[in-house]
C-alpha cells in the first residue's frame, strides 16, 4: 500500500498541524511497515495558482497520478483566514478532474477516488467547532470534507488541535491530546 503525507502550513517547526500529520504517519506506518511513504511539502514546494493549461490537460498532472497511485493520504493543514492553506488549495485544484477524480451524472456529480483512506491533522487558532460562536465561519474543515467527498471518500478522520493561539497552556493541552489521538490510528485492513 501507499501512503501519500502531504503537509501545508507556513510555520515550519512551530507549526501544530505538522507535528500531528507526522505523528498520524508514525502510527500508521508502526501499525504496518509495508507502507511505502512519499512526501510532499506544499509550503516548500508551492505549486502555482492553477491556470488554463493545466485545468485543461485531459492526462492530468503529476500531482493527480500520485494522488491516484496512493491508498491512503495525510494531510497536515493549519486554518489560515477561516479556510485551507492557498497552498493546499493549488494541490486539491489539480487532483479534483472530471473524468478522472470525479465526473458529472444525470443524477448528479459521482465521486471517482472512493477507497481511499483519508486522515487529516487540521490545526485551529480559536474554537470553531460545532456550537462555538465562530463556527459559522469555519470553512476548512468544512471545505475538506465537500472536496473530498465529492471525489467518493466520504469518511476522513480529523485530528483536530483547536485554541492553539489563545494561550501557551491551552496549546500544548490541544497538541498533547492531538499527539494522543494519532497515536491511536491504525490503516484499516
Amino acid at each position: 500500500m501507499k501512503l501519500l503525507h502531504l503537509d501545508s502550513s507556513i510555520l515550519g517547526e512551530n507549526s501544530v498541524s505538522r507535528a500531528v500529520s507526522a505523528a498520524i504517519v508514525e502510527s500508521l506506518t508502526k501499525a504496518d511497515p509495508a507502507l511505502e511513504v512519499s512526501y510532499r511539502d506544499l509550503a516548500a514546494e508551492a505549486l502555482p495558482h492553477l491556470t488554463l493549461d493545466v485545468l485543461g490537460n485531459p492526462d492530468g498532472t503529476p500531482e493527480l497520478a500520485e494522488f491516484l497511485a496512493s491508498d491512503v493520504i495525510v494531510i497536515g493543514a493549519g486554518m489560515y483566514n477561516f479556510t485551507i492553506p492557498s497552498q493546499l488549495k493549488a494541490w486539491f485544484d489539480r487532483v479534483l478532474v472530471a473524468g478522472k477524480t470525479f465526473r458529472y451524472t444525470a443524477e448528479g456529480p459521482e465521486g471517482l477516488a472512493g477507497g481511499k483512506k483519508v486522515y487529516v491533522a487540521l490545526s485551529r487558532g480559536g474554537y470553531y467547532g460545532e456550537g462555538q460562536p465562530a463556527a459559522a465561519v469555519e470553512h476548512a474543515e468544512s471545505y475538506l470534507r465537500a472536496v473530498l467527498g465529492f471525489v467518493g471518500i466520504t469518511d476522513p478522520i480529523f485530528v483536530l488541535a483547536e485554541g492553539i493561539a489563545i494561550g501557551p497552556e491551552v496549546r500544548e493541552k490541544a497538541l498533547a491530546d492531538a499527539l494522543a489521538q494519532a497515536a491511536g490510528l491504525t490503516v484499516p485492513a
